[in-house]
């Protein structure tokens, strides 16, 4: 809590002072409190002092964990919060927050109940077909950390194990949906629907400075133009230009002789080149891997030492490129899905 005082609302307050507060308004997309429901307050005096409305999500580490039901898990939250599922309108958006962690007394699964869908469609009968629909939730839908891991199938807790009939509903929309929970940063698109899986402000659990796929602490930072979101990621004490880390040659043991660039943000239509001396060589190709900083502060059973549970995670964001070892500075240009360039040096 004192790491999310000094650190992330500052980082927020300096975004928001950039950006301006007319129209921000901010989401917390789930796992709030790491289930010290106790601390409620001190979050709340961290919102208050971010200082634009702010909305929040119901995540699994918010629940009384001695709850035998569902409804009694949540009760602290809409007591401190508010309901667990809701809509608003903001210019030509309509936004939607659900509750998709069902507690069953010993656990939790990825499940919207009946009664959610039942109203989301209520809900969406007044919103005219085609237009953009912001979903806020806190499990993924789906997402491929059990593919990136070689696991035939997903945990039931990674994912909305009844996910056909939420997007049965939201097909005839533009939909995106942005969630928490996994501590690493994804992007895909599932039956049409754009999964945003966003990197966490306590990264791994405040163990350290990075996700366990070596995404900074941080959080996303979303411009909507009419209908149109346009987002980038922002690294907790870091410029918003910062959006990727380079490693020298062998950083990767399974890629020997080439760099990586951890371009976290990146979805596939990303370009990401590499120059060796101020002379361009070509496009660094995108690859599944550990990212090295990552491995270096959880890889191995005694680490990291507050939580020895955390572990990198694989990830598909990473580029790599076969640079040769006379190369005095090597420079990766990112350019995003809307023209911006990032550059970092080695």
């Amino acid at each position: 809590m004192n790491r999310l005082h000094k650190e992330t609302v500052p980082d927020v307050q300096s975004t928001i002072a950039q950006i301006g507060k007319e129209h921000t308004f901010a989401v917390g997309c789930g796992d709030l409190m790491f289930d010290r429901l106790e601390l409620f307050p001190e979050y709340e005096r961290a919102v208050r002092r971010m200082g634009v409305p702010s909305f929040q999500v119901l995540g699994n580490h918010d629940l009384e964990l001695l709850a035998q039901t569902d409804e009694a898990a949540a009760a602290t939250f809409m007591q401190r919060v508010g309901p667990t599922y809701y809509s608003f309108d903001r210019g030509e958006v309509h936004y939607v927050v659900l509750d998709d962690v069902f507690w069953y007394g010993g656990g939790y699964l990825g499940y919207v109940e009946q009664k959610q869908i039942d109203w989301l469609k209520a809900d969406l009968s007044f919103v005219e077909k085609g237009k953009t629909v912001v979903v806020f939730t806190h499990i993924p839908p789906y997402n491929e950390s059990h593919v990136r891991a070689n696991n035939k199938n997903p945990g039931t807790r990674e994912i909305v194990t009844n996910r056909e009939l939420l997007y049965r509903v939201l097909e005839p929309y533009k939909t995106h949906i942005i969630v928490g929970h996994m501590h690493e940063t994804e992007h895909l698109v599932d039956h049409g629907m754009h999964i945003h899986v966003c990197g966490a402000v306590c990264g791994a659990w405040w163990t350290s400075d990075i996700c366990e796929d070596g995404t900074p602490n941080g959080y996303g930072v979303y411009d909507v133009v009419g209908s149109e979101l346009r987002w980038q990621y922002k690294s907790t004490g870091h410029d918003s230009s910062v959006q990727m880390k380079l490693y020298p040659r062998d950083s990767d043991p399974q890629r020997p002789g080439e760099i990586v660039a951890n371009v976290w943000d990146a979805t596939p239509e990303w370009t990401v080149a590499w120059y060796e001396d101020g002379e361009r060589k070509g496009l660094m190709k995108r690859g599944r891997g550990l990212d090295p900083l990552s491995v270096k502060l959880y890889f191995g059973a005694d680490q990291p030492s507050r939580f020895n549970w955390i572990d990198p995670t694989p990830t598909d964001h990473l580029y790599y490129a076969n640079v040769s070892a006379t190369a005095k500075e090597v420079m990766v240009e990112a350019t995003d899905l809307w023209g911006r360039k990032y550059t970092a040096r080695l």
